[in-house]
């Protein structure tokens, strides 16, 4: 009985050993003729391209039709499409890393991102101009304003101390006075629109002229060039605790001993304060001649937030349609290529700055933003023969 068991599971056992056995013979068989097909395929096609009836498109070709992709590599004006002229977006493409094994070009993807800065279109409004998925543009866009995050530093920096007297000459003919040969910049603060969160954090982002917005510090050279940046607060913070919240005044990085930095009405608060910052109020009627001068030399830093708002309008004069977190990384890049801009003289013509002609009375007050109580002194006593 037994024997007889032993014998039917072999037998069983035999018959799955050959079920398996024929079907694996019909896979290879079948692998085989689709091998077959795939090489027949390959013959015929290059026939037909050596013949020049069809021509075979290589893996990750550049489709020269779409129009965009066309302006670009055929050497045309870049300006009118990304408001950046070719030595400008050279400049970047230089100073962004390179180091890819795969995926799109990296010149696409720079122009995908410049792209999507200089219309402020959807992403996939982006991915229709490009021929690619709206996903892929979205991706490429924050990949590419990261890099630029790593390149901040490097291209917005403070000017070194053999440059400052450079720094104070421009500043000097800016006023049309040789007292502000001290001077290392001016500072002013500018609100950016964007998507609020809902509340109750919403309330927040609200500014004085009730819509949400974000604040951006900047400082700036007699050029326009930006030295330092500062991004991120909510629109409801007055310009005052955002510089008292900069890492620049925190760390007291700028500017240097014996230099002042120009301000308008929004800096008060420092006046006659413990502080390592102090400001000079000029507001009697005999000092006119003081802010007169002083609102020349400041006006460049509402000359570059002009600027700014002209190149990039569809980020700064309409609200950003992305997450408020992401908001402030956006801002920087577009800092970072007003830079570049400047660099290479790319001149963007100022069409004025909306939120300075709005500007209350405030604006009439000038105030020097001095770190050294012996140039505090000095200048009490210099500009009073202004």
């Amino acid at each position: 009985m037994d024997r007889v068991v032993v014998a039917v599971a072999a037998g069983i056992l035999f018959l799955q050993a050959e079920t398996e056995a024929a079907q694996l013979r019909r896979r290879i068989r079948e692998r085989r003729a689709r091998m077959k097909m795939r090489e027949r395929r390959r013959y015929l096609v290059s026939l037909f391209h050596k013949q020049g009836k069809c021509a075979a498109r290589p893996y990750a070709q550049i489709d020269y039709s779409i129009p965009i992709l066309s302006i670009y590599f055929t050497g045309a004006d870049l300006k009118p499409a990304f408001r950046l002229t070719r030595a400008s977006v050279n400049m970047l493409l230089q100073m962004l890393p390179r180091e890819k094994q795969h995926g799109w070009d990296h010149e696409i993807e720079v122009l995908v991102t410049i792209y999507w800065l200089a219309c402020g279109a959807s992403y996939r409004v982006t991915a229709d101009i490009f021929g690619m998925p709206a996903a892929t543009v979205c991706r490429i866009v924050h990949n590419v304003i990261e890099d630029m995050m790593g390149i901040l530093h490097q291209v917005i920096h403070f000017p070194k101390a053999e440059e400052m007297e450079e720094v104070g000459a421009g500043f000097a003919r800016l006023a049309g006075n040789e007292a502000f040969r001290c001077t290392a910049g001016a500072i002013d603060g500018c609100h950016i629109r964007i998507l609020p969160p809902r509340e109750p954090h919403r309330r927040s982002y609200l500014n004085r002229k009730l819509f949400p917005s974000i604040v951006l510090q900047g400082i700036c050279d007699s050029r326009g060039a930006f030295l330092d940046v500062y991004i991120g607060h909510c629109g409801s913070v007055h310009d005052a605790l955002v510089l008292r919240r900069s890492p620049m005044y925190k760390q007291a990085l700028y500017p240097p001993a014996g230099y002042f930095l120009l301000g308008d009405g929004g800096y008060p608060l420092y006046y006659a304060l413990n502080t390592s910052v102090y400001c000079l109020p000029f507001t009697a009627p005999v000092e006119e001649r003081f802010n007169r001068h002083h609102a020349k030399a400041r006006n460049i830093i509402e000359r570059t937030f002009g600027i700014l708002k002209t190149r990039w309008r569809s980020i700064f004069l309409r609200a950003l349609v992305i997450r408020p977190v992401f908001a402030p990384k956006v801002v920087g890049a577009c800092c970072i290529l007003h830079n570049i801009c400047v660099a290479t003289d790319d001149v963007c013509q100022d069409e004025g700055d909306e939120e300075a002609a709005q500007e209350g009375p405030e604006q009439n007050t000038h105030f020097i933003i001095v770190n050294d109580i012996a140039l505090f002194t000095f200048c009490q006593q210099v500009f009073q023969t202004v």
